[in-house]
């Protein structure tokens, strides 16, 4: 009976473990391209240095909110599985004006405002780092922990983050329905109305 338990436990281990192998052998050694990152955070029209992650738990980054922010800033939105409440985490060039951002100090460069939507802002570098959300979705806890865990995503985290390049995006489709002169319209073959 031992050799059975002993055996059921042998292929417990080994089944997640042959299963992880695959998945880790993909990604392994395959570092990514600086140059590509630098491009897919200039296509975003952000500064690779002000791309920021953060980690919370029970919340992920939902992919399609990824976008600037300001002049070459960055913006991203994070979402609870649980219950659909989400933080907001906005990088972007500048300090923080407590006379005119409504913010009570909260620590060494942190400043917390209160609100229906209440943030967490912490000045690094010549920018700014803002974690906000729904204060009856988000606790302030939460925020300080996605405030905490905010920093500067490292090669890894940039492909994971930013866009795929988008190739020719940007570049109208060739048209062939579009005459070479006159007024631009398009050409119609006969009996094409309906």
């Amino acid at each position: 009976m031992m050799a059975d338990d002993d055996g059921i436990r042998r292929r417990a281990v080994l089944l997640p473990l042959t299963l992880a192998i695959p998945l880790t052998a993909c990604g392994a050694g395959a570092s990514p391209d600086r140059a590509e990152l630098e491009a897919r955070a200039a296509a975003l029209e952000s500064a690779v240095e002000l791309v920021y992650v953060t980690e919370v738990s029970g919340f992920e980054l939902a992919p399609q909110s990824v976008a600037p922010a300001g002049a070459d800033g960055f913006q991203s939105t994070y979402v609870a599985s649980a219950d659909g409440a989400t933080i907001h985490l906005v990088v972007d060039r500048g300090t923080v004006d407590p006379a005119t951002c409504g913010c009570e100090p909260d620590g060494e460069h942190v400043w917390y405002r209160a609100g229906d939507t209440h943030a967490y802002l912490r000045e690094e570098d010549g920018h700014t780092v803002t974690v906000e959300g729904p204060s009856d979705t988000v606790t302030r806890e939460t925020l300080r922990a996605a405030l905490d865990e905010a920093h500067p995503a490292d090669d890894e985290e940039l492909a994971a983050t930013l866009p795929e390049a988008q190739g020719d995006a940007g570049v109208p489709a060739e048209r062939g329905d579009l005459p070479a002169h006159g007024d631009g319209a398009p050409v119609d073959p006969e009996g094409a109305s309906g």
